[in-house]
């Protein structure tokens, strides 16, 4: 393999006529040079030059490398002063709550992927205590979960409150209900999401009322949830920004829950991210407009 200072060196020669004046422009010593031309030379099998007392020629080996050791060294010098221009691209590693509905996230993505140059964004998912846990080892700069007043040790905004409502399919017999009690549902078959933060909320709510459903199926995924609500499968409860063809999303009676979701981030990411992430920016944004057709 060639080095480049070695092209360097031989292009040196080729522009000043000698070697002394060449190794002045590359800032070693005569010898130095005389060495490293010489291993070029080695490398090649081939002689570069055609040494005289006044001046040096190039042979026809040199002239042919020549013209490639003057391209490799433009496209060096481009590479470098490229790098140099271009802004380092800061990372924010940002976890988000298994939970939060894949559209959000989806609009966020898009959203960041079309305005952002000089950010890019690392999605760690996982539960509210894995996001808490990976926050305060350092290994998520913030996290987009739900906002608790236990959690003081961070810093945290709401950007969203949102309840919890039936999900159930279009083509159920309560379908034209916009209110449903859990007494209603006392034959119903229900489906469990198991990640769900308000579950022993849930259950508690239906069995003081004397329901204890069949559960047809178990579920970490929403998105399953939501295909087998729509199929027909069952009914549950799940965050109002959950939706799907063909789910309908009537209220609990007597369920008023409701979750804050915000960014929570250790004291340190403030200071270290000023002026404000342009990613979340974007995230605020995306969680405003969510949070403004929930509302609406």
């Amino acid at each position: 393999m060639i080095d480049r200072y070695l092209l360097r060196y031989f292009l040196a020669v080729i522009d000043h006529g000698n070697f002394s004046k060449a190794a002045a422009q590359c800032n070693v010593s005569q010898p130095t040079l005389s060495v490293g031309i010489a291993k070029l030379e080695r490398l090649l099998d081939r002689s570069l030059f055609h040494r005289t007392n006044r001046r040096v020629e190039l042979t026809e080996a040199g002239a042919h490398l020549a013209v490639h050791a003057r391209r490799i060294e433009s496209d060096f010098n481009l590479f470098e002063r490229s790098m140099l221009e271009a802004p380092a691209r800061r990372t924010l590693r940002l976890g988000v709550l298994a939970t939060i509905p894949a559209s959000w996230i989806a609009t966020f993505a898009r959203a960041v992927s079309k305005d952002t140059r000089d950010e890019r964004i690392e999605l760690v998912e996982g539960r509210e205590r894995d996001l808490l846990e990976r926050l305060g080892r350092g290994r998520i700069d913030a996290a987009l979960t739900i906002v608790r007043e236990e959690n003081g040790r961070f810093e945290s905004e709401v950007l969203l409150r949102e309840g919890y409502s039936l999900a159930l399919s279009s083509e159920h017999p309560l379908a034209a209900v916009p209110v449903i009690a859990a007494e209603s549902l006392a034959d119903n078959v229900m489906i469990v999401r198991r990640q769900c933060e308000v579950l022993g909320e849930t259950s508690r709510h239906f069995t003081s009322r004397g329901v204890r459903p069949f559960f047809a199926a178990r579920t970490t995924s929403d998105e399953r949830a939501l295909a087998l609500v729509a199929a027909g499968m069952g009914v549950t409860v799940m965050p109002d920004g959950f939706t799907a063809h063909g789910v309908l999303r009537p209220r609990l009676a007597g369920f008023d829950l409701k979750r804050d979701i915000g960014l929570i981030h250790a004291r340190h990411f403030t200071e270290q991210h000023e002026p404000k992430s342009p990613c979340l920016e974007i995230l605020r944004t995306t969680l405003k407009l969510a949070n403004l057709v929930s509302c609406g």
